[in-house]
Parts: C-alpha cells; structure tokens; sequence
C-alpha cells in the first residue's frame, strides 16, 4: 500500500446515481477523493453532491468507457449496469471493483445460488425454471419462492407460492424456484474485503421487512439472537465473500431457521440498506468501508460504538409529483434521531425516500423511537396519481 498521495487522493467513477451513491460521495469527499457519477436523470441524488455527473445509461458502452478513463477506480451502487463492457475496459487496464467477472455471476440469481451451492456455503435447495410452469413447481413442492434471474430489487422479481392456488401470481420470466424457509429471523452481515485478501464483518442486524412491500422496513443492530449465533453468522459472512474473491463491501443476508440454521439468502456486491446504521453507529461506516477496500487501503474499525434502529423513509401509498414531508420537526426532536433525506425530485407510492437511525444505549429504547419517527413522518407529494 502506498504511504503518500496527491490530492485529490483519486478521481472515482460510481455507476448509479441513487442513495447508495449519494452517501459514497459523501464518504469520498471525507477522504480527499472527487467523484464522477453516471446516471440517466440530469441532477441524480448521487450527482448533487458529486457536482459532476456524466447522463447516460448503465448500459450504454460509450459513457462507460467515458467514466472508465477519466477515474483512477470505477465502483457502482447497483448490480443492474452491462459487465461486458466493464469486463473489457477492465482487461484494457481500467481499475473496475468489485470485478466485472464477480458481478456477472451476482446479477443473475440462479448463478449466485449456483456458486453458493459449489463453495459450500449453506443456502436453499432451488432449481432452475427456464419458463413459469405449475407442474415444474408441484414437481419441486410447494411452499416455495419464485425468483427472477434478473432485475429484482426490494421485493420486487420475488413470488412466494404457498400453494398451487398462489402460481396465477407466479413471474412471467426466466428464473428459479427455491425452497420456502420457516425463517425464525432474517439476518444480514455487511463484510468488506480488500485486495490483499484482508477481511472484516459488522455486527450482525436483524431485519424486520414491511408486509405487502418486503421493503426493509426496521433494522435492529445488533441483531437479537444468542451471540454465538451473530458470530457464525458473522464467521459464515466472511467465508462466503471470501469464496467469491470479492474486493469492496457486499450484503449477506441470511435466513436464521427455525431449527438454528443459517442460511445464505442473497448477496448484494455493493453497499446495502443493511449498513445505513453504519454511519452513526460504528467506528468506519460501511461507505467509507466500501472506498478503503476498492482504494487499497487499509480497512477500518467494525466496531459498534452504540445500539441501533434504523427504518427507512417511503412515498406515502397515493404519493406523487414533488416530495412533502410531514412531521420532520417533531421526530428532529426525538433525542438521538438521525434523519438522512436522499434529494430526490419525485416522491412515488413506497419508493425510498429516506432513512432514519436512532443511536441509544438502550436496543429497545432505540427501536420504540424509530417506531414513534415512523409514526410521525410521512413523505407525500404535491400532486395525486
């Protein structure tokens, strides 16, 4: 690792222009790097705080390429961009993390499953569905979840079938069916690896999703589970992200069974909705975590400096046009409320608008706040549907 550096330490490209951008900006300018940020919406989250935005497509070769060679280190927030183009920028010597190669196989969810399958890592029985079939599923055996190979994100590209009445709700797209798992908890570990193999994990969090949307919707840190449990969830994150060779940080979430199995669910290979608390409530935040890691530098702390809540802040359900926030003063008031608002333009029925953590000594204490700030603010628009 080097010992000495210009400034701006380095010039980085971020492919997606969302939160997760917006907030690895944020980091960025923290540690004396600028950032280039390509999105297709002029005046993106991301590009706000950047200042420099290329518009453009996540697909579109051209302004790849063009983000590719004016950064030192190119990174993105979604999995959702074209890793073909990335996979020959990078054998051109563009510095691309995590590697093109790696997300290629965590886009599609069936080679994900599939490369789980072969490292050993525990996950769901599953099995491929080319096209949605009712005797494919009783063959498989209900109750089980349908996934889109592709393109699913918060919920959506997801169909759970508890039994063959519920297939007239099945996807229409190639994808995979897995086994229904009586999860006594959803869990998620947030891990970062460097290029010289150096590996770290966060406190295990516990997820509670929000019925109907299965948008995150509370988020306990650290999780409530016996400690021994937190750390093979832990010890099982870092094993599973050491498989993949992966440089950056990446989401495991994980199903705690009812019997007391940890079950690898799904792997985000960038920063994830899991790690928001991560900026109050720990020594390194997961964003500036994510940049040390694609920057080559040393990883920082994990540590968890106090208990955490975080819910996240959506579109009110008939909200549309210009966003309006309602009851922000009175949460702003709740000792050890920490709100983040996104920037974004247009507010739409349970889109993400925001997030809020509460820092407490006490977990519950911590949790019955973040439910009286969920309570109080509602994000609305200026125009009805």
């Amino acid at each position: 690792m080097k010992d000495s550096f210009p400034f701006p330490v380095a010039r980085i490209g971020v492919i997606g222009g969302g939160q997760l951008g917006r907030m690895m900006v944020k980091a960025a300018k923290r540690l004396g790097c600028t950032c280039v940020v390509l999105d297709p919406y002029p005046g993106s989250p991301a590009g706000q705080v950047a200042g420099h935005q290329i518009i453009g497509g996540y697909h579109d070769p051209a302004k790849l390429r063009e983000l590719a060679e004016s950064c030192d280190v190119v990174t993105y927030e979604l999995e959702n961009t074209d890793t073909e183009t990335l996979r020959q920028l990078e054998l051109e010597g563009n510095k691309i993390n995590p590697a093109p190669g790696l997300l290629s196989i965590l886009q599609d969810k069936l080679t994900q499953k599939q490369f789980l399958k072969d490292a050993g890592i525990p996950t769901s029985e599953f099995v491929e569905m080319a096209e949605a079939s009712l005797a494919d599923c009783e063959a498989f055996g209900f109750p089980l979840v349908q996934k889109a190979r592709r393109g699913g994100y918060d919920g959506r590209g997801v169909a759970v079938m508890m039994d063959a009445a519920a297939f007239s709700s099945h996807l229409p797209v190639a994808s995979l069916i897995e086994r229904f798992v009586e999860a006594e908890k959803e869990l998620a570990v947030m891990v970062a690896r460097n290029a010289d193999g150096d590996c770290v994990a966060y406190p295990t969090v516990e997820m509670c999703f929000r019925a109907g949307e299965n948008v995150l919707d509370l988020l306990l840190c650290p999780a409530k589970v016996d400690p021994a449990i937190a750390q093979q969830a832990e010890d099982l994150a870092i094993r599973t992200i050491q498989a993949f060779d992966g440089v950056g940080v990446f989401g495991v979430e994980m199903f705690l069974s009812r019997e007391g199995e940890l079950l690898v669910n799904e792997i985000a290979p960038r920063t994830h909705n899991s790690g928001h608390h991560t900026i109050e409530a720990c020594v390194t935040d997961q964003f500036e975590q994510h940049l040390r890691a694609v920057l080559d530098l040393p990883l920082g702390s994990t540590e968890l400096l106090a208990p955490a809540a975080m819910i996240n802040l959506l579109g009110a359900p008939d909200a549309a046009g210009r966003p309006v926030i309602k009851g922000m003063s009175e949460a702003l008031a709740i000792p050890g409320v920490c709100l983040h608002l996104y920037g974004k333009a247009e507010v739409k029925p349970f889109r993400k608008m925001g997030h809020v953590t509460v820092i407490d000594q006490d977990l519950e204490s911590a949790r019955r706040k973040a439910e009286q700030v969920r309570d109080l603010i509602e994000i609305s628009g200026e125009q009805h549907p």
